[in-house]
């Protein structure tokens, strides 16, 4: 075929294809609120085999008395209902009891409004110490991991489970927007706050007296299903690849 009659061909076939199909993936920027829309979304339905949220705070004060509770949910595949369990406990110490807190904390009305994961610890006393700790833990496995064997008193929407000793009293309530574990210290010592609601985890701590010790934590299990990709489907995406061909590619 001669030069000009392969031009001519060449120009019939670009003014056949569509504006769009000149330049195959050209890369376009995308919006924040488009890349938004995309958060969380990188697991494929039904992967998700087993999730499970484990909570637990406790108080130490001066004299080494303890005030606590731990809660756990586990939902698999199979669960119908998902159901928190909850184990409160407290112990007394032997030293000297702790003088009464005089410590003031003003402001912090906006924490319960934020979003994600919130996180502070609020003091005005001496000698505290305080730890806010958040955990996700992915694996993956082949078939569903055996249920662990609930322990504590179940918890209900609408509901609360509360314990108490010498340190304080600690509640742990569930609602349609989430669960909530509070814990109130004795003689003005302080409290201390998580919750995971409305899409965030907060925990906060406030101490008003002097030599407590608090630690606050959640952690989030997520088990996947560990399936190698079936010869289907490598010859499905190997067939996609095969259309480059024809753009040049």
């Amino acid at each position: 075929m001669k030069t000009s009659h392969r031009l001519m061909v060449s120009c019939l076939v670009l003014a056949c294809l569509p504006a769009h199909a000149a330049l195959p993936f050209k890369p376009i920027e995308l919006k924040d609120s488009e890349m938004s829309e995309l958060r969380g979304r990188y697991v494929m339905p039904g992967r998700i085999i087993s999730f499970g949220i484990v909570m637990q705070s406790t108080w130490t004060n001066a004299r080494g008395d303890t005030i606590g509770a731990a809660t756990s949910l586990q939902i698999q595949q199979s669960t119908i209902k998902p159901q928190f369990y909850v184990t409160t406990y407290s112990s007394q110490g032997n030293g000297a009891a702790p003088t009464q807190g005089t410590g003031t904390v003003i402001g912090g009305a906006g924490l319960n409004a934020s979003a994600g994961v919130t996180q502070v610890v609020r003091a005005a006393g001496d000698g505290n110490g305080a730890s806010n700790n958040v955990a996700i833990n992915v694996s993956e496995a082949n078939q569903v991991p055996s249920s662990p064997q609930q322990m504590g008193q179940a918890l209900t929407s609408g509901g609360s489970i509360t314990g108490s000793g010498a340190a304080g009293s600690v509640t742990v309530s569930a609602a349609a927007s989430g669960v909530k574990m509070q814990i109130q210290a004795n003689n003005n010592q302080g409290n201390a706050l998580q919750q995971i609601a409305q899409g965030g985890v907060l925990q906060s701590t406030t101490l008003l007296g002097g030599s407590n010790l608090v630690n606050s934590m959640t952690q989030l299990n997520v088990v996947l299903q560990n399936n190698m990709p079936t010869v289907g489907a490598l010859d499905c995406s190997l067939t996609q690849l095969k259309g480059l061909r024809s753009m040049g590619f």
